[in-house]
């Protein structure tokens, strides 16, 4: 229990009026999740009452800390010059918001994977941990990686749930999304579903995307078939170049799981190319559920993932590695967003109406 109130208010004060310890006011008032929901509004609610901010100097004197985390992002390649993939662009939000509702710094900042920004942040003191975002091709990635953990870095990253991250790693089910996407495929009728995007362990997200499909084909008694697989980066020139390139051999195919939003909208661009109906001919799905899948034509079915759940799950597990206490969930799941690309029974973008033809003037007498 705290002390009576008296004079300014203090973590004492709240902790006397909440029924509380002061280290539980102090837990509560950081977001530690060990704080139930219940207590910690309750200690919310009389802060906010009182006035109450956190002194975050002397709360970094008494732990070591900057009471700062910073975001990295890594470059991808895109259409325009920020070089970062929109739906890291769209995740920022829910950091930004979990860092403000910890009353945390956010520091964030753009690197090349071949910097040595692996280095840069933990040992200046300039942060108390890294949050990770993109990486392109994994086996320089996991190198790095691998660097943090050696080096004690309190990180946590944005990619595919591996064996090896321990602990540090938040991402989609990948695997389940797959057999999602593959399923609504099948239950739409088709049989022959290209993929488009690399399906290696270099990029392990888009490989469990690609098992997942192929399991549920199999499950269906259908044998993928490898020729429809096509390599590509999260961009629409390799979206467009790897559609191009499966209509360019002949193979038949009557669906395209894209393995990102991006590669099918460039896909969709290839398919108006060839003169291909999407859906009639090529239903085409994506993954992310970026703000353009549903400006596409025709609009564009995908895989939603949990952005917001996304910013709060890499915050928490951050400072559950900071706190050295276990981390939440690893593997959030991901959900089906069914538009025109795959659904013939919704409606797609009309052809452009006709103008009325013009009236005609009325026919002058014969004089002659």
């Amino acid at each position: 229990m705290g002390r009576k109130p008296t004079g300014r208010p203090t973590s004492f004060d709240i902790a006397y009026l909440a029924g509380v310890s002061q280290p539980t006011v102090s837990r509560a008032l950081r977001g530690d999740k060990s704080v139930s929901e219940a207590t910690r509004n309750r200690i919310e609610q009389i802060a906010s009452e009182l006035n109450y901010t956190v002194d975050k100097n002397a709360s970094s004197l008494r732990t070591q800390r900057s009471n700062t985390i910073a975001l990295l992002f890594f470059e991808d390649p895109t259409p325009d010059e920020s070089m970062i993939n929109p739906f890291f662009l769209a995740m920022l939000g829910s950091i930004t918001r979990a860092c403000a509702n910890r009353g945390l710094d956010l520091l964030i900042s753009f690197q090349r994977m071949e910097d040595n920004w692996h280095v840069q942040y933990q040992d200046s003191h300039r942060a108390d941990g890294l949050i990770l975002l993109g990486y392109g091709d994994y086996s320089l990635y996991e190198e790095r990686l691998e660097q943090l953990r050696e080096q004690g870095t309190h990180f946590a990253r944005w990619g595919s749930v591996r064996s090896d991250s321990s602990g540090a790693t938040i991402g989609s089910d990948n695997l389940g999304a797959g057999r999602l996407a593959g399923t609504h495929l099948l239950e739409s009728g088709c049989k022959r579903i290209a993929f488009l995007g690399h399906a290696g362990e270099n990029y392990p997200e888009f490989a469990h995307r690609y098992r997942g499909l192929c399991e549920v084909m199999q499950e269906a008694g259908i044998v993928p078939d490898p020729a429809l697989q096509r390599d590509a980066i999260t961009t629409e020139e390799a979206g467009l170049a790897a559609a191009r390139s499966l209509l360019a051999s002949g193979a038949e195919f009557d669906a395209i799981f894209a393995a990102s939003d991006l590669i099918a909208i460039g896909a969709l661009r290839a398919l108006a190319e060839a003169g291909k109906r999407v859906p009639q001919d090529v239903a085409v799905i994506g993954f992310d559920d970026i703000p353009s899948a549903s400006l596409t034509s025709p609009p564009l079915t995908t895989i939603m993932q949990d952005m917001k759940g996304a910013g709060e799950r890499l915050v928490e597990t951050l400072m559950a590695q900071i706190d050295g206490r276990p981390g939440p969930d690893s593997r959030l799941p991901t959900r089906l967003i069914v538009r025109a690309s795959t659904a013939w029974s919704l409606p797609v973008a009309p052809a452009a109406p006709q103008a009325p033809p013009a009236p005609q003037a009325p026919a002058l007498p014969d004089t002659h």
